[in-house]
């Protein structure tokens, strides 16, 4: 039977993918866009988004995000726009009433800086989150406990996942709120059109992640919708990592750049490692990745050379 399902964020880098990969279904998807025409942090616009649409679904992927940099410099923006957002929504759809699922797409930053790896999702409690993220991260397991006491109280329907870094063809390439892969990406491109010798990279390299393809992210929210989950977390990931310095020199090499790279250790690497267990995903979404790093980092950086002259405006911003 068709439902209609409202995508929050829905014009966004992921909520591009997950529509896209909705839109094959029978049933009716509502890209919601920025927050000139929804402002989820305002109860009154989630309430009129609710009556307006009358979904049977909502995804929430809609998040004030940025990388290093951004989360350094804006803490508490960030941490009051994803509480914001999600306390009104999840309230919202709890009063509306008629709502078979909420899915939360959280964040891996909400893990503890120090944690075992593969991160298990029994361990996000334990321990405070890398501290240039923190907010971002704190917010999103706040959201993570109200809809655990959600379902306790009201026996409200949710699944909550916790999507690793991802990648892939429409990143956000702004060197303000850009992530690591599209930052790296970004600074070859550069370097290749001014002759540039050097390229330096923030941190020693010697820290860790793991990235999953935005495709791959889009496929588990589409599986999440036909299970039978709580809201305990459900990590969305590869479950493999790797260092800072080998993807650079991997991006450096599909880029076709071929000066050098330095790597400044004045500034922080953020969180030491970043790797999932996945186990959790396969067994209850009976999900897996399925693009490995090389292919997607291609498919990326193939989509950026056909959009190239979009982002040339950013290289005066790049440091």
């Amino acid at each position: 039977m068709s439902k209609t399902i409202v995508v929050t964020g829905g014009t966004g880098f992921l909520g591009k993918a997950v529509c896209g990969r909705l839109s094959k279904t029978d049933n009716k998807v509502i890209a919601l866009s920025g927050k000139k025409e929804w402002d989820l942090t305002q109860q009154r616009y989630v309430d009129a988004m609710l009556f307006n649409h009358k979904p049977d679904i909502v995804i929430h992927l809609a998040a004030r995000v940025g990388g290093i940099g951004a989360n350094k410099n804006n803490p508490g923006l960030f941490m009051y726009e994803n509480l914001a957002m999600g306390m009104n929504l999840i309230e919202s759809c709890r009063r509306y009433g008629k709502l078979e699922k909420f899915v939360m797409v959280g964040t891996v930053c909400a893990y503890p800086k120090f944690t075992s790896v593969p991160f298990k999702e029994d361990d996000i409690w334990n321990g405070y989150p890398e501290e240039t993220n923190a907010p971002y991260g704190i917010a999103k397991k706040a959201l993570i406990e109200m809809l655990i006491a959600y379902e306790k109280q009201y026996g409200f329907k949710s699944t909550n996942l916790i999507p690793v870094n991802m990648y892939g063809p429409h990143d956000n390439f702004n060197p303000e709120y850009s992530h690591v892969i599209p930052a790296l990406i970004l600074k070859y491109k550069k370097a290749i059109k001014l002759g540039l010798d050097t390229v330096e990279i923030w941190g020693s390299g010697n820290a860790s992640r793991e990235f999953l393809y935005v495709d791959d992210c889009a496929e588990a929210i589409a599986k999440s919708l036909d299970s039978n989950t709580g809201p305990d977390p459900i990590n969305v990931g590869t479950g493999s990592e790797i260092s800072i310095r080998d993807l650079s020199l991997l991006i450096a090499k599909q880029c076709g750049y071929d000066g050098d790279v330095v790597f400044n250790l004045n500034f922080p690497d953020g969180q030491p490692r970043r790797c999932l267990d996945t186990t959790k995903a396969a067994r209850l979404l009976d999900f897996e990745a399925k693009t490995d790093l090389v292919c997607g980092l291609k498919k990326t950086i193939d989509w950026y050379n056909e959009n190239e002259e979009k982002f040339f405006g950013y290289f005066d911003h790049i440091q």
